[in-house]
């Protein structure tokens, strides 16, 4: 295990020998929710504001301070952070997705998946007074795509 010393310690894993490389991840998942938030969304009417543009922010924000939430992730200077949500009204979900990046020497998966799912947490807050807790519900946030570093490229298909 990488993060544990030899005497079973956890341990930050050492990174200064590696060499920098551009680095990218995506990730995604979704926020089910019933049609009446699903059209307070749509119709810009929820009591606490923009959904989709606080989430968003709160996205971002996330990802920039991925590494105070998450105690032996390593903090990082980003390139770019963007977090994109899209309300599909059909299915009655938001659909969220970051995409971040980095030259560095460890990669942006953590931040990318922590992105979604402040996010994710965003819309929740902003949408519970309307819905009971079993008419939402955060499902799906899994790593898309990674690129850069010595362990190869990854995409899920």
């Amino acid at each position: 295990l990488s993060h544990v010393d030899p005497s079973g310690k956890v341990s930050m894993v050492d990174v200064g020998s590696k060499n920098e490389s551009k680095r990218v991840a995506i990730a995604r998942g979704i926020v089910q929710v019933d049609s009446n938030i699903s059209k307070l969304i749509a119709e810009n009417n929820v009591k606490k504001g923009d959904v989709l543009s606080v989430a968003q922010l709160a996205g971002i924000i996330a990802a920039k301070r991925t590494s105070d939430l998450i105690p032996l992730c390593h903090p990082l200077s980003l390139s770019y952070a963007n977090v994109s949500l899209r309300l599909n009204e059909k299915l009655h979900h938001v659909e969220i997705t970051a995409e971040i990046r980095c030259t560095g020497k460890t990669g942006v998966e953590m931040e990318a998946l922590t992105a979604v799912s402040i996010a994710a947490l965003t819309v929740y807050d902003m949408c519970k007074y309307a819905a009971s807790p079993k008419s939402m519900k955060i499902a799906n946030i899994e790593l898309v795509s990674k690129t850069g570093g010595t362990k190869g490229d990854f995409f899920r298909n």
